[in-house]
């Protein structure tokens, strides 16, 4: 297949990330790859995207759908319509992958350093995840030295929403190490370890690459974040469950970590949205991250 981003982006040997862990990174770098199926196919493909998307394996077709969405964004960027690109794609089989294609419309506010949010369609509350999505490339391609930069903005709504998708790329960057991930996170600001904690909460429930003895040592591991890193796991689940295809390592992580299935999780995800959904401000955004982890920490101390 053609290409505008070269597939070399997501060899974790050029990223300087974790090489020592085989199995995992083979897991991971098919995830990266798939995120770049999926722009390079939006790029070639636009007038029939849905199509070429679908050609993607299922359990990696969310990634692609974020990939695509990161393209759709550029494609908005000269004027964003209501009729534009990005609610293009999220509509018709992409409106199984809106937390996927916000998130990968934030992955453009990386490179090109453009003020961030994007103003988003349709999903209020799920605008913020474009944030997310930034952190994530922002860590993804500069490193762990980005990630001590933006550990250093914590403080701020917008800055914990960031710092949430810089967690779940350093899940990539450690090829799924619970030491590695629990050791970098530990040097971080007690003030950003929660929000870091919730991407790897995310990043393990939707990409997975661990397994229930991984999972459980990072439960132990997050400590005092631990309703954090749950909440993450509420998000990786929600995510999996909306697009209808929910792989297996999704659902040990629900099991393990949430004590529950993924319907329940979903419910909670759903319920304790269901005042804000409507709000275009990132207190909202936190608020809800913030109701998810007390359910999480009561059926923790449970």
């Amino acid at each position: 297949m053609r290409s505008l981003l070269p597939y070399g982006m997501a060899d974790f040997e050029r990223r300087g990330f974790r090489t020592d862990r085989p199995a995992a990174r083979a897991i991971l770098e098919e995830r990266a790859r798939s995120f770049l199926d999926g722009f390079n196919l939006a790029a070639f493909r636009w007038s029939d995207v849905h199509e070429a998307l679908a050609t993607v394996p299922a359990e990696n077709r969310g990634f692609a759908y974020e990939g695509a969405a990161m393209y759709a964004a550029y494609r908005d960027l000269p004027n964003p319509r209501r009729d534009s690109a990005l609610h293009r794609l999220l509509d018709g089989p992409g409106r199984g992958y809106p937390h996927l294609i916000h998130v990968g419309a934030g992955w453009g506010l990386t490179p090109v350093r453009l003020p961030a949010p994007l103003r988003l369609p349709g999903t209020p509350l799920l605008r913020w995840l474009a944030l997310d999505g930034a952190g994530f490339g922002e860590v993804f391609f500069g490193g762990l030295r980005a990630l001590a930069r933006r550990s250093r903005r914590a403080s701020t709504a917008k800055g914990a929403i960031r710092l949430a998708g810089c967690g779940r790329a350093l899940w990539f960057a450690e090829s799924a190490d619970v030491t590695g991930v629990a050791e970098i996170i530990g040097r971080r600001p007690e003030a950003a370890r929660p929000e870091l904690w919730s991407g790897i909460g995310l990043a393990s429930a939707y990409a997975g690459a661990t397994t229930e003895a991984g999972l459980e040592a990072l439960l132990a591991a997050a400590g005092p974040s631990a309703p954090a890193f749950a909440q993450g796991v509420v998000f990786g689940v929600t995510a999996r469950v909306r697009s209808g295809i929910v792989p297996a390592h999704t659902e040990l992580a629900c099991r393990v970590v949430l004590g529950a299935d993924p319907d329940t999780a979903v419910s909670w995800a759903d319920r304790t949205a269901a005042d804000l959904e409507h709000s275009f401000d990132a207190a909202a955004y936190q608020e809800w991250r913030a109701r998810l982890r007390g359910i999480t920490a009561a059926r923790q101390a449970a």
